[in-house]
C-alpha cells in the first residue's frame, strides 16, 4: 500500500509468528489467551499463547483439536466468553457449541441459516445497581437476500425480530448499538437498516454509498461510527449514516481486511500488516508479512494475523515507551489518545495527560494554530498569565523583561493580529465562566449569611460557616486579580485588533488603572480614557480632561455636550464637584448648560435643590428663574423656599423692567407673576406681602392679601384703588365657592364698600374716580343677584334706610325661603337621630337580657386554663367563653 499519510514510522508493535501449519487456514477466533483456528478440511484447533516479556517471545501450546468439528471448510468462528459459547459458520449454517467440553459439542444449530454465507454477534455488557455485569448477546446472519436476527437466551437462540429483505446477497456486516451496516455483493450501495426506528426517521432503511471497483467492507469502531470501503478508500460514517469528523483514508491498493484497536487501524496487504492513525492520519509501522488474509482483535494491545499457513501475534509495545518516542517527535495528539487509554493508575494517567496537553497546547502556540492552542488552555484551565505571558508586548513595562525568555515564538504583525484575536476569545471566555462561578459562590455566601443571622446555629455550624467565609474572601480577591489581568490584556488586544470594544470593556471596571491609562494615552483614546477615570471613580481628571479637549478642534470632545452628559450623571455625593466643573459650562453655554440642573434622569432630579438655587444666584443669577420653573412646574416640586424665591425673582424682575421702559417683557413676566400667585399654594403669602410695594403691583398684592384671607383689603383694593367692580365680584364668587373662612360675609363687605367707600386709610394714595363716590345701584343688583349667599341681617343692617322695599322685594323672598328650608333640614335631622337613639338603647336591652353563669371550675375553650377573678373575657354567639387575650387564636380555628 502506498503511502500516501505523513510518516512517523515507530514501533507500536511487536510482530512474531505463533504457528505455520500444514493445512489450510479459514478462520481464527480469539479471547483472553486463547488462541482458535478453523481449517479448511473442518478442524478446529485451540491453543493457549502466553507471553514471556523477559525475551519478546510467546509461549504456544496446544489445548484441544477436534478434527471432526465439520466435514466442510470452517467459514467463521465468534466467542461468547461469558456463556462459554463458540459460534460457527459452517458448510453455510450457523451452529452453536459448548466451550466448556473439550471437543465443542454442538449444543443446536440454526436450520433457518442454511445458506448463510456471514454472520455478525452483539456482545452488550452492562452493570446492574447491585454491581453484577449482565451480557445481552444478539446476532444477525446473512441467508441470500435477507438478513434474520436473533437473541441468546435460557440457552439458545430466538428470533429478534422479523427477517429483513435485502436487494442482493450480504457480503459484509457489522452493526453499531441499533443500527446494522451491510454491504453487498455487486454494484449495490452500502445500506442501513434501524433495528428501532428513530421517529424522526421516515423509514427502517438508508442506502449510502457503493463500495465501488472493490469487495465491501464494514467495520466497527470504538462502536461509535462504521469504517466503510470504498475503492481505495476507508470512509467513516456515524450511526446514522452522516459523515463523522475524520478524514477518509487512502490507501495504494484495496486493503484484503481490516481491525481497528485504538488509536490503530490495522490493514493487510499482499505483503505487509500497515498500522495507521485515524486521527491525525499518520503511518506508524509496516511489517512484512508473506500473504496475510485475516487480521483479528482479541484485546486492547493485542491482534492475530493468519494466512494459509501461518499465525502471527502482534502485540503493542507499552503505552509508555511509545507516548515518550511521540513526544520527542511532537506527536501531542496521538500522545493524548494512548495516554488517555493506557492501563495506568487514574491519578498517574490524569496527571500524564495534563502534562501532554500542556506541551500540546504550546506546540500548537509554535506552529502559529493560535485557535487551537487557547482551546486546550481552556480544557487545561491554565493560569490565564501563563498564556498571556506567550504575548511579551501585552505585560507590563517591568514584567515584559523576565518574561522574555519564556516567549516560544516571535509573531510578525500577520501573525499576531490571529494570535490577539485568538486570545481575546479565550480571555473571553475564561471571564465569562470565571464570572458564573463568582455569582454561584456569592449566592452561597449570601445563603450563609442569611442562616448566620437569623442564629438557633451550633458551634460546629458556626465554625464551618467561618471557614467557608474565609475561603470565599480568599476566592474574591483572587477572583479580582485574575479580572484585573483579564481585563488590562483584553484592553491591549482591542487597542490593537478592534478598538469598538474598548469602551464596553472599561465599563467592567476590572482593569488596571496605571497599565489601562498608559495604553489609553499613547493610543490618544482620550473618550475612552473619560471612561476609565469614570469607572474608576476619578472624575476630577475626567472633567479635566474633557474641559481641555472641549477647546480643541480636532477633538471628538469639542464643545461641552460630553461635560453636560457626564456632571448629569455624578449625583448628589458630588454635589461640589458639579458646581466646580459647571462654572465654565454656564459661563459660556448657559442655555445648554442649565441641563446640568434639569435633565429628567434620577440623578439630576435627586441633587440637593436648595443648594443649586444657592449656587445659581451666587455665579449665574439669569439662570435663577428658568431653573425654578423647571423644577416647580415640570417636577411639581412644593418646597416653599423654591417657590418664595420663584416669587421674589419674578417680583425683582418685574421691577427692574419697568425702570427700564422694557413694557412688553414687564407685562410679560408679570402676567406670570400673577399666574404663579393664584395658582401656586405652597408660597409663604406673609413671606411675599412685606416685599411688595405699596404704591405699586395693586393686583399681585391683592393675590396674595386673598391667600391671607383679607377680603376687606381685597376688595378695597379692586374698587378703590382699580376701580374693577367686576373683578371684585368675582373674588366674591371665588371665596363664596372655595367656602373660605370670611365666606358669608364677604358680598356684605363689598356692597358696603360700594354703599359707603372708605376713604381713611387711603391719603396719598390715588383713588379711581369711578368708585369714590357711593353706587347705591350696583350694590342692589349685587344683592339681587346673590340673594341666596347672603346673611340678610347684615346686608339690611348696612342697607340704607331710604332704599324702598319692593327694591329688596326678590332678596328678602329668598332669604326667608332660605330660613324656612333651614329649619325644615334642622326638625328632619333632630328627628333622625332620636329613632336611631332609640334604636340603640333596644338593642343594648337585647344585649343585657342575656346572662351566662360562670364558676371557678370553667376554663377557656381555647388555652384551656382557668378564669382569674380579674380575667376579661370574651362570649361567642355559639357560647363559647375564652380569655379576651385569647380571641385571635379562637378566631383562626
Amino acid at each position: 500500500m502506498r503511502k500516501t499519510a505523513p510518516e512517523i514510522m515507530y514501533e507500536a508493535y511487536e510482530c512474531s509468528q505463533l504457528l505455520k501449519l500444514g493445512v489450510q487456514i479459514e478462520c481464527i477466533a480469539a479471547y483472553d489467551d486463547n488462541l482458535l483456528v478453523g481449517t479448511k478440511v473442518g478442524h478446529l484447533l485451540m491453543y493457549s499463547i502466553s507471553s514471556r516479556y523477559s525475551d519478546n517471545k510467546n509461549e504456544v501450546h496446544l489445548l484441544r483439536y477436534n478434527k471432526t468439528f465439520s466435514k466442510k471448510p470452517i467459514q467463521q468462528l465468534a466467542v461468547v466468553q461469558e456463556h462459554q459459547l463458540l459460534i460457527s459458520l459452517t458448510d453455510n449454517l450457523v451452529c452453536v457449541h459448548d466451550m466448556a467440553v473439550i471437543n465443542f459439542p454442538t449444543i443446536g444449530t440454526l436450520p433457518e441459516t442454511k445458506g448463510a454465507t456471514l454472520f455478525s454477534v452483539d456482545i452488550k455488557r452492562t452493570v446492574t445497581i447491585s454491581g453484577e455485569i449482565t451480557v445481552i448477546v444478539r446476532m444477525c446472519v446473512a441467508v441470500k437476500r435477507k438478513l434474520l436476527l436473533y437473541y441468546w437466551k435460557n440457552g439458545k437462540f430466538h428470533s429478534l425480530t422479523e427477517e429483513l429483505s435485502m436487494p442482493d446477497t450480504p457480503r459484509a456486516l457489522a452493526w453499531i448499538k441499533e443500527t446494522i451496516c451491510v454491504g453487498f455483493k455487486g454494484d449495490s450501495v452500502y445500506m442501513l437498516y434501524y433495528l428501532n426506528r428513530d421517529p424522526k426517521i421516515d423509514d427502517i432503511q438508508r442506502p449510502l454509498f457503493p463500495p465501488g471497483n472493490r469487495a465491501p467492507s464494514v467495520l466497527d469502531m470504538n462502536d461509535e461510527i462504521f469504517i466503510l470501503g470504498r475503492d481505495n478508500h476507508s470512509v467513516f460514517v456515524n450511526a446514522k449514516g452522516d459523515p463523522a469528523s475524520l478524514k477518509q483514508l487512502k490507501w495504494e491498493s484495496v486493503p484484503r481486511d481490516l481491525v481497528y484497536d485504538e488509536p490503530y487501524l490495522v490493514a493487510l496487504s499482499s505483503e505487509a500488516v500497515e498500522i495507521r492513525t485515524v486521527e491525525p492520519p499518520l503511518i506508524v509501522q509496516c511489517h512484512p508479512l508473506e500473504d496475510p488474509k485475516i487480521v483479528i482483535r482479541c484485546r486492547s494491545g493485542l491482534l492475530y494475523v493468519a494466512s494459509n499457513t501461518y499465525v502471527w501475534c502482534l502485540q503493542n509495545i507499552a503505552w509508555n515507551r511509545q507516548i515518550h518516542f511521540l513526544l520527542e517527535q511532537k506527536q501531542f495528539q496521538l500522545a493524548l489518545k494512548i495516554a488517555n487509554i493506557s492501563d495506568e493508575t487514574p491519578e498517574d494517567k490524569s496527571k500524564n495527560v495534563h502534562q501532554i496537553q500542556t506541551l500540546y497546547a504550546y506546540d500548537l502556540f509554535n506552529k502559529k494554530q493560535f485557535k487551537e492552542s487557547m482551546e486546550q488552555f481552556l480544557i487545561l484551565e491554565t493560569d490565564p498569565y501563563d498564556v498571556v505571558k506567550l504575548f511579551p508586548n501585552l505585560l507590563p513595562p517591568q514584567a515584559r523583561q523576565k518574561a522574555q525568555t519564556d516567549a516560544v515564538v516571535k509573531l510578525d504583525d500577520i501573525d499576531l493580529e490571529s494570535g490577539l484575536i485568538a486570545l481575546i476569545e479565550y480571555l473571553t471566555t475564561v471571564r465569562t465562566a470565571k464570572k458564573a462561578e463568582k455569582e454561584k459562590k456569592d449566592k452561597e455566601f449570601a445563603e450563609r449569611d442569611k442562616r448566620r443571622k437569623t442564629g438557633n446555629l451550633s458551634i460546629v455550624e458556626e465554625n464551618q460557616i467561618e471557614v467557608e467565609n474565609k475561603k470565599y474572601d480568599q476566592f474574591s480577591k483572587a477572583t479580582e486579580q485574575l479580572f484585573q489581568i483579564i481585563d488590562t490584556t483584553l484592553l491591549k488586544c482591542y487597542l490593537q485588533t478592534n478598538d469598538a470594544f474598548v469602551a464596553p470593556l472599561l465599563r467592567l471596571n476590572h482593569c488596571h488603572l496605571g497599565e489601562a491609562e498608559r495604553m489609553l494615552k499613547k493610543h490618544n483614546k482620550n473618550s475612552e480614557l473619560i471612561i476609565l477615570y469614570q469607572t474608576k471613580g476619578l472624575h476630577s481628571k475626567a472633567l479635566e480632561l474633557l474641559q481641555k479637549q472641549s477647546t480643541q478642534p480636532d477633538s471628538n470632545l469639542k464643545g461641552p455636550e460630553r461635560t453636560i452628559l457626564y456632571l448629569q450623571n455624578l449625583g448628589k455625593e458630588n454635589i461640589e464637584l458639579i458646581f466646580h466643573f459647571a462654572q465654565w459650562v454656564l459661563a459660556e453655554y448657559s442655555l445648554d448648560g442649565l441641563s446640568i440642573f434639569t435633565e429628567e434622569i434620577p440623578e439630576v432630579e435627586g441633587l440637593p435643590r436648595p443648594k443649586v438655587l444657592d449656587y445659581l444666584l451666587r455665579e449665574h443669577k439669569e439662570l435663577v428663574i428658568p431653573y425654578l420653573e423647571h423644577v416647580i412646574h415640570v417636577w411639581r416640586d412644593k418646597t416653599t423656599i423654591l417657590h418664595d424665591a420663584l416669587v421674589h425673582q419674578y417680583r425683582e424682575k418685574a421691577i427692574a423692567l419697568s425702570k427700564g421702559e422694557q413694557r412688553d417683557k414687564e407685562k410679560e413676566l408679570r402676567s406670570k407673576l400673577l399666574t404663579f400667585l393664584q395658582t401656586s399654594n405652597n408660597y409663604s403669602p406673609e413671606n411675599a406681602l412685606v416685599q411688595f410695594p405699596y404704591d405699586s403691583m395693586f393686583e399681585e398684592r391683592a393675590v396674595i392679601l386673598g391667600k391671607l384671607g383679607k377680603h376687606e383689603q381685597v376688595l378695597s383694593i379692586y374698587v378703590m384703588m382699580l376701580g374693577d367692580v367686576k373683578h371684585a365680584i368675582e373674588y366674591c364668587d371665588q371665596v363664596y365657592s372655595a367656602q373660605k373662612e370670611g365666606a358669608d360675609e364677604v358680598y356684605v363687605l363689598l356692597i358696603k364698600m360700594l354703599i359707603s367707600p372708605p376713604d381713611s386709610w387711603l391719603r396719598g394714595v390715588s383713588v379711581s374716580p369711578a368708585t369714590s363716590k357711593p353706587d347705591l345701584e350696583t350694590a342692589l343688583n349685587l344683592l339681587e343677584e346673590n340673594a341666596g349667599k347672603i346673611n340678610a341681617a347684615q346686608a339690611l343692617d348696612v342697607l340704607p334706610d331710604t332704599v324702598p322695599i319692593c327694591r329688596i322685594h326678590h332678596f328678602l323672598a329668598t332669604s326667608l325661603q332660605k330660613q324656612l328650608n333651614e329649619r325644615r333640614r334642622i326638625l328632619v335631622l333632630k328627628g333622625l337621630t332620636y329613632g336611631e337613639n332609640l334604636q340603640a338603647k333596644e338593642q343594648r336591652m337585647h344585649y343585657e337580657s342575656h346572662s351566662i353563669k360562670m364558676t371557678e371550675l370553667d376554663v377557656c375553650s381555647v388555652c384551656k386554663k382557668r378564669f382569674g377573678n380579674q380575667s376579661a373575657f370574651a362570649l361567642y354567639p355559639d357560647g363559647a367563653v375564652v380569655h379576651f387575650s385569647c380571641q385571635d387564636r379562637h378566631n383562626a380555628q
